[in-house]
């Protein structure tokens, strides 16, 4: 990426989009990875897996492990605190698009 800021801004963007489809139903890497590129996010798992593991560490999202078609497949789940986070998130989103778009 040209601009390492955008990097930043577009990792921030991808924690609330994480949280939002974890707060709809429980959600996997590799489902989010193609989610995510609908959406014009190229992210691997090299970039992915650690976010969801940090998101875990700071208590926004759960894991369990499930046998999927005979695969080990680890689904997150939003928390309360994840719920909470990313409201705010959305609410910072909400008014930084009314001030830079819509004005």
């Amino acid at each position: 990426m040209k601009y390492p800021l955008l990097h930043d801004f577009f990792l921030g963007f991808i924690r609330i989009h994480i949280l939002f489809h974890a707060s709809q139903s429980p959600v996997y890497g590799t489902a989010l990875m193609q989610e995510l590129a609908r959406h014009g996010y190229r992210i691997g798992p090299g970039t992915l897996y650690p976010i969801l593991h940090s998101l875990e560490k700071k208590g926004f999202l759960t894991s369990q492990k499930m046998v999927v078609q005979g695969k080990m497949r680890r689904y997150y789940a939003i928390t309360a605190d994840g719920r909470d986070a990313l409201q705010q998130g959305q609410a910072k989103v909400k008014e930084l698009v009314k001030e830079i778009i819509e004005e």
